[in-house]
């Protein structure tokens, strides 16, 4: 395994399992240095969405790479104002522009807006026919969301991204989806920061001279579970691809799935008011 590994999705897509982030990332400067910075250590996984503002400094970047754009994996996502208002297709068009490419690799439905995700997802396999988007899935989607969707679905989500950390480990939801055929994505996996000085993850990084956030993100790949930590910074940037060469025995895996409490640092999805 290495930072090009990847997974494969329900229409046999190839993902690279480990990404990067760019949510809290501004526009400009900020997202297109961390980008390029990102490209030029290694990530071929680029996750954005429309409500990040940031989308168009995400493509610039991609552009300026001189990276082949096959070989390049992009996430954008779809917002909820664009559901409400049933702007879907325009909102998608307008992420195509904005991120100057022909098509995205995966295009997510953000959030389940209530009375408007479900008809939404007949649109995005529409978008999918079109070849526009080469996966759709969806992003914090709980199991009755998910099994709304699946009920008159044509085609099954290829993803759910969600909230995802040692403190909220989502295994009843990682498994209905593993069940549906549906890959899980942690969004936050660092717990908000919480967790990046957690002195628990630090003793087990200690066993294997890494880091708490290197533990926490090999614990999402040796789960199977893909993972987008985003940062601004260099060094990070980089330290976060050194999670290939070791890996977590089976008690150090119990001890971090042991430290889970439900808890949550975003929103619920049953109850966000955005």
């Amino acid at each position: 395994m290495n930072l090009t590994s990847t997974v494969t999705l329900n229409n046999q897509v190839k993902m690279p399992q480990l990404g990067f982030g760019v949510f809290r990332s501004a526009e400009g400067k900020e997202t297109y240095q961390a980008v390029r910075w990102a490209l030029e250590a290694g990530y071929r996984h680029i996750d954005t969405a429309m409500i990040y503002g940031n989308e168009e400094s995400v493509g610039k970047a991609i552009h300026d790479s001189g990276i082949p754009r096959a070989e390049i994996f992009l996430t954008t996502k779809l917002w909820n104002d664009d559901m409400r208002k049933d702007r879907q297709e325009k909102a998608f068009q307008e992420s195509l522009d904005r991120l100057q490419v022909d098509y995205v690799d995966l295009y997510l439905i953000h959030w389940p807006v209530a009375e408007k995700f479900h008809e939404t997802w007949k649109i995005m396999e529409k978008i999918y026919r079109t070849g526009k988007a080469r996966a759709i899935g969806v992003s914090n989607f709980q199991q009755h969301h998910l099994e709304t969707i699946l009920a008159n679905a044509v085609i099954v989500p290829a993803v759910n991204q969600v909230e995802l950390n040692p403190q909220l480990s989502q295994v009843p939801l990682f498994d209905f989806c593993t069940g549906k055929g549906i890959l899980m994505e942690a969004w936050s996996p660092l717990g908000g920061g919480e967790l990046v000085s957690d002195p628990r993850l630090a003793e087990i990084g200690a066993k294997y001279q890494k880091s708490a956030v290197q533990v926490i993100l090999r614990w999402d790949l040796q789960r199977g579970i893909i993972t987008i930590p985003k940062s601004v910074h260099k060094d990070r940037i980089i330290n976060n691809t050194k999670i290939f060469d070791f890996e977590l025995s089976a008690q150090d895996m119990a001890a971090i799935n042991s430290l889970n409490q439900d808890k949550r640092t975003g929103a619920d999805p049953d109850t966000f008011d955005f």
